[in-house]
């Protein structure tokens, strides 16, 4: 490796490490094995990794490097380490969506986000753990290891991305890809430091879709995040729910402040109080805005208990019409605390199922109301700072399941771009994060902003750190490193297939 290199490479952005691929001062391969001890000393504690093969990511940091030495990547990630949330699918590996009743069935082809990556070169060197049916924001399941909180170990990372909140803010690499329908990407970027984007419905082609479903980068800058919007808006005819696709420069991230009209939202509506630390930290970042020459808005929720109440009813009858086709003995592997909230569905009519999911129709029109006279809305990403690892939610209770999700879920429902920025620690250290709202399609708008923000602010200066180092590398050695998982319930040999 170059001597040149007089700071940790884990702290490099995407842009920095392909200008050193590309002067030859760094290679794929050396980046790469700097990315495997931290996952050497950092998963056992974190828990962050499904199927991770560190041969087969060397194998693929290797091509990458010949590539680079002969001045023909295949595209602008090449190299890059990239993990996609488990519930993405890529061919040949199985989805088991968390939950240990899942039939463990490889899948036939890559998700339109796998494919985009792989086209790019992006080294994928492992998926990232996802609660049951990816309906809880905890790093809880009953298939996976409990995923925990780099920067507080007894903390939950949230979720459902858990695993990708917790592998960024571990520094597995600087992209990891998460897929949120009511807060899944923003609400675990929120609690562990990072920067979660959720695009506008049908930015980034998804299979299956679904109303509200999207997926997005997790990241630990704006920067990283809009560099991967050009792979990931990439157009796919899986998704019959996918925007137009567009050319657009996805890093022209300046922004001129100055006018804009940005509204203020301490309320969800609905669901917990935002804790009094949050508050502060959110009101100081919008007092950032105001000093930058925006105009700050009060505004009120979009968000009303009926409209939550009515979402968790559909929701609960949708998941249970799968559940219930299941045979006993599989229903008992799923999570209690799941299995509990599903079970409510089971009683559910035709018309009250239909009652609930017309819920969105009613959060996309105040939505859309609310984006009438605004640029942009600002709120806290999570009621709550913190809670612990063992927890299903932040309330622990299948009675109340979505009482934090009432600042996220509307912008699902009414297809609003939306992020989560770090904006702050609490007394105990804990990251609180800032969500940021556009309007429908103006995915730039967001980022730009957030950008906006991490400059005016300087963003996380410190991440968390393994909490001890291994004295020996396996590497340093000439050992193969361990799986560290078992993946012999994938396959019939015991052996890992490639991503």
């Amino acid at each position: 490796m170059a001597d040149f290199v007089k700071t940790d490479l884990l702290t490099l952005t995407i842009r920095e490490l392909r200008g050193l691929f590309a002067d030859k001062r760094l290679s794929p391969m050396e980046y790469w094995l700097a990315v495997e001890r931290r996952i050497e000393a950092f998963e056992p504690h974190v828990q962050a990794l499904y199927l991770y093969d560190p041969a087969h990511a060397r194998a693929q940091a290797q091509a990458s490097t010949e590539r680079c030495a002969r001045g023909e990547p295949l595209g602008a990630l090449d190299g890059i380490p990239v993990t996609l949330k488990e519930l993405i699918a890529t061919r040949g590996q199985p989805v088991p969506q968390g939950s240990a009743a899942a039939d463990l069935v490889p899948a036939a082809a890559d998700a339109p986000v796998a494919a985009r990556l792989k086209e790019e070169g992006a080294v994928i060197f492992a998926k990232t753990t996802c609660p049951d049916y990816g309906m809880l924001s905890s790093g809880l399941s009953s298939f996976h290891p409990l995923s925990r909180n780099p920067w507080d170990l007894s903390q939950n990372p949230g979720g459902s991305s858990a695993g990708a909140a917790a592998a960024a803010a571990a520094g597995f690499g600087p992209l990891h890809i998460g897929t949120d329908i009511g807060g899944s990407i923003r609400l675990p970027a929120g609690w562990t430091g990072l920067f979660g984007f959720k695009p506008s419905n049908g930015r980034v082609p998804i299979d299956p879709y679904y109303p509200g479903r999207c997926a997005g980068p997790m990241t630990r800058t704006v920067e990283d995040a809009a560099f991967s919007m050009a792979v990931l808006s990439r157009p796919d005819w899986r998704d019959a729910t996918a925007l137009p696709p567009e050319s657009r420069d996805w890093l022209d991230l300046d922004v001129e402040v100055k006018g804009m009209r940005i509204g203020l939202m301490l309320d969800a509506g609905v669901g917990l109080a935002a804790d009094p630390e949050i508050v502060d930290a959110v009101t100081r970042a919008a007092a950032r805005f105001e000093q930058a020459g925006a105009t700050i808005v009060p505004v009120a929720p979009v968000m009303t208990r009926a409209m939550l109440d009515g979402l968790d009813l559909f929701w609960r009858a949708r998941l249970w019409a799968d559940i219930e086709a299941l045979a006993v003995e599989r229903q008992r592997l799923i999570l209690p605390y799941i299995f509990e909230w599903a079970q409510g569905g089971a009683h559910v009519s035709g018309v009250e199922a239909v009652r609930g999911f017309n819920r969105t129709i009613d959060m996309r029109r105040a939505c859309a109301n609310l984006f009438s006279t605004l640029d942009a809305v600002l709120s806290p990403t999570s009621p709550v700072i913190a809670y612990p690892a063992e927890w299903a939610s932040p309330t622990n209770d299948p009675a109340r399941p979505f009482e934090h999700i009432g600042f996220t879920l509307p912008w699902n429902m009414g297809e609003q771009p939306a992020a989560s920025i770090h904006c702050g620690f609490s007394r105990t250290g804990m990251p609180i994060g800032l969500q940021i709202v556009g309007p429908r399609f103006a995915d730039l708008t967001v980022l730009r902003l957030a950008k906006a923000f991490e400059t005016l602010t300087g963003g996380v200066r410190e991440w968390p750190q393994p909490p001890a180092l291994p004295s020996v590398s396996l590497l340093s050695q000439g050992r193969e490193q361990k799986n560290l998982f078992d993946v012999d319930r994938v396959t019939e040999d015991g052996k890992p297939m490639p991503l």
